[in-house]
């Protein structure tokens, strides 16, 4: 059976943890907890770079069960793509050269526009990396749709340890707080695990379902008159 599994972050004011981990339903995965301090002031998403997380994502790889899930968000640092994107903003030239690095014919008299819509063509081109090393190891990465974070079972949990620091931090000190954060990994157990996970799974994910149906039912009569 395949295991749902999620990316975890948690910041905290002023100075930040930036945390990366990952769990299922038998709780966080052993040993992979990915912490360190950030070093701006601004969005911390521009400390998570693609490198980075990918390294750490090979390491996560082997230690997940056979076919299991890896659900993610779409932060730019899940999304590197294996080729460079081409865009109107390349010269001719340079896509004629990158078709013809990949032995994909094309008539030289086309126009760019022209070109561009060979290359998106291509099945191989926007693949993202990690998508293809879990690939590699008998995984899969599944994206959430854009803005809808409430169908991560680790929001639940992410929420639950922000709650607990909040709680036992009373002397507002950077050292403090990381101190609790690491007692409130350790309160999060496989039954939290659980529980969040059917909450999304018999309550969230339902009434997605539901709209989902609304909306077609409404929408379908329009289409038709068209």
């Amino acid at each position: 059976m395949s295991s749902k599994l999620a990316i975890f972050g948690f910041t905290g004011k002023g100075k930040r943890l930036i945390i990366c981990h990952i769990g299922s339903e038998d709780g966080f995965v052993p040993d992979a907890l990915w912490v360190f301090e950030s070093k701006k002031s601004g969005d911390y998403h521009e400390e998570m770079v693609g490198e980075s997380f990918e390294n750490w994502f090979s390491n996560i790889l082997p230690r997940l069960e056979e076919n299991s899930v890896i659900v993610l968000d779409n932060a730019p640092y899940h999304s590197r793509k294996m080729e460079k994107i081409l865009t109107s903003g390349w010269k001719k030239s340079d896509i004629q050269d990158w078709l013809r690095s990949k032995q994909i014919k094309f008539d030289d008299r086309l126009l760019k526009v022209e070109l561009l819509a060979i290359v998106n063509e291509q099945k191989n081109y926007n693949k993202y990396n990690i998508d293809e090393m879990a690939k590699s190891q008998n995984k899969i990465v599944l994206r959430l749709p854009p803005y809808h974070c409430e169908l991560n079972p680790l929001e639940l949990i992410w929420a639950d340890m922000k709650n607990y620091v909040a709680e036992k931090n009373t002397t507002f000190k950077f050292q403090g707080m990381k101190t609790i954060f690491f007692e409130a990994v350790g309160t999060i157990t496989a039954h939290k695990w659980k529980n969040c996970i059917q909450h999304v799974q018999n309550n969230i994910e339902q009434k997605m379902w539901d709209l989902d149906n609304v909306i077609e039912i409404h929408v379908e009569p329009y289409n038709k008159c068209w």
